[in-house]
């Protein structure tokens, strides 16, 4: 099957070079990577450009576009607009892929279990340093009563097959920082989706995120999350949020997962 990787990014020229190196790195020989940019102007252009002859050798297909958009997730869609892969992923441009087997490993869950989706851990790790971690977000496996208290896969390490996207939609941009939250909820609570899991870390995702780097963001985060819980069908949304965000307490808990 063809995997499909997503990476939206703006104005990131520091750590664009680290995700792009880890999709070509992947052992898997059927990847279709799309590059969205968003009209950066600090640099990060030219390096995707330059980095482009090496990324069409290694990549089996390779689609870069770069403009003005309103936001990550309107440039998610774009890019789910272009795939033409049977599986869908995403790659934000601070993170990279734990090693050069997780697709291989990702499609290998697909073809045996035939699931619409499939899903994995992730690490937090610090921006400078991504060998040091600060959060471990071990999933578990899946039953959909887990989504009425709070739970979720990390949506970077959450793959779905294309058909669904074409079934239920893309992302919703009337969310502008819990798009990811409401699809997850829209896919597996709502339209019941088949998933399986992944016990293993296949992100590392650097820290600094805009859903929490401030008190103003934390609380538009969680009036959008409260949405998608009520909009989703999810019983007692507010119990939900309240599961939803104690929940982190044991990722950090958790953090010395190696």
């Amino acid at each position: 099957m063809k995997i499909s990787i997503i990476t939206a990014v703006y104005n990131n020229k520091k750590y664009i070079e680290d995700c792009i190196n880890s999709v070509i790195s992947q052992d898997y020989n059927n990847i279709e990577y799309i590059i969205i940019d968003g009209g950066s102007d600090d640099g990060t252009v030219n390096i995707i450009k330059n980095l482009e002859f090496i990324i069409k050798n290694e990549i089996e297909n390779l689609v870069f576009k770069s403009e003005k958009d309103d936001g990550i997730y309107e440039a998610l869609n774009k890019g789910l607009r272009l795939t033409t892969g049977d599986v869908i992923g995403f790659l934000h441009s601070d993170d990279i892929f734990n090693n050069e087997n997780v697709i291989s490993k990702i499609a290998k869950v697909f073809e045996e279990k035939g699931t619409d989706s499939v899903y994995s851990d992730l690490v937090y790790v610090y921006k400078d340093n991504q060998d040091k971690v600060l959060r471990y977000w071990k999933s578990g496996e899946f039953n959909s009563s887990l989504l009425n208290k709070g739970w979720m896969p990390p949506h970077p390490a959450f793959f779905v097959k294309k058909n669904i996207y074409d079934k239920f939609g893309m992302f919703d941009t009337s969310y502008r920082i819990a798009a990811d939250y409401e699809i997850i909820l829209r896919f597996l609570a709502n339209q019941k989706i088949s998933s399986a899991y992944l016990p293993e870390v296949t992100i590392k995702m650097r820290t600094g995120g805009v859903s929490n780097k401030n008190i103003a963001s934390v609380i538009r985060k969680s009036r959008e999350d409260y949405r998608a819980l009520k909009s989703n069908g999810i019983p007692f949304p507010l119990l939900a949020l309240v599961f939803k965000n104690t929940r982190k307490i044991n990722q950090f808990v958790l953090r010395n997962w190696n």
